[in-house]
């Protein structure tokens, strides 16, 4: 069921007053959009699990943590860096990832009308962790010694931004979803980003701790050596 938008069209967004110019529905059904997303993630990590599996020194874990970093590239890079590119035209633009940006307005519409908060907290994303997951990933194929550095900084980041995310809707009163909808609400808006929350939040403990290690290590070297002079 949707309402007046401010040409008078309908639209299935909340609040129920939300005023969207030019908004057009979309043609693409709800399945379509998120057979596309998943199907998408799904080869970005099947690749990446037989590309760690093929260096033969990763562990279950570790290439786990490697194929996040991978899906997040396209998340972050291709998904949210469309947004940050043309969440002025979205309401009326009819392109694929136009229609799944408008499709998961539906859990949060602040999308839609271009917030202030979103804009700038997903183009941020797109330009900094977008990268810098690909990054990440590169630097665990090559085993290059800033990769742990790299996992904590994307880590914080990317905790840091679902936490406001969330904290600012919640001083909104949840006004920009249909509270308590299973899949708008509580698959949306809840699920979809609370995994950059807990997935974020054990990286950096594990990068906290490989750190420590290493440090640990290195002053454990330098108190040898200066035992001997």
């Amino acid at each position: 069921m949707g309402v007046s938008s401010a040409h008078g069209g309908l639209h299935p967004y909340w609040p129920r007053d939300l005023l969207i110019p030019n908004y057009v529905a979309n043609d693409r059904s709800m399945s379509e959009i998120l057979a596309f997303l998943f199907s998408v993630s799904g080869v970005f990590l099947l690749v990446t699990w037989l590309i760690t599996g093929a260096t033969g020194r990763l562990g279950t874990w570790r290439r786990l943590a490697i194929c996040w970093f991978a899906v997040c590239g396209f998340i972050h890079g291709v998904i949210e860096g469309w947004f940050s590119l043309y969440y002025d035209i979205l309401p009326a633009d009819q392109s694929f990832l136009s229609q799944l940006w408008k499709e998961y307005s539906k859990g949060d519409s602040r999308y839609v009308i271009a917030d202030n908060f979103t804009v700038c907290m997903e183009t941020v994303t797109a330009c900094l962790w977008g990268p810098f997951s690909f990054w990440a990933v590169y630097s665990f194929l090559t085993n290059k010694p800033y990769r742990f550095i790299l996992q904590l900084i994307i880590s914080l980041g990317q905790l840091y931004g679902a936490v406001l995310y969330f904290f600012t809707e919640h001083r909104d009163g949840y006004a920009h979803s249909e509270l308590g909808h299973l899949i708008y609400f509580w698959f949306y808006f809840v699920f979809m980003n609370f995994l950059w929350i807990v997935i974020p939040l054990i990286l950096i403990v594990d990068a906290w701790r490989q750190l420590s290690a290493a440090q640990i290590h290195t002053d454990g070297i330098k108190s040898h050596k200066s035992k001997k002079k």
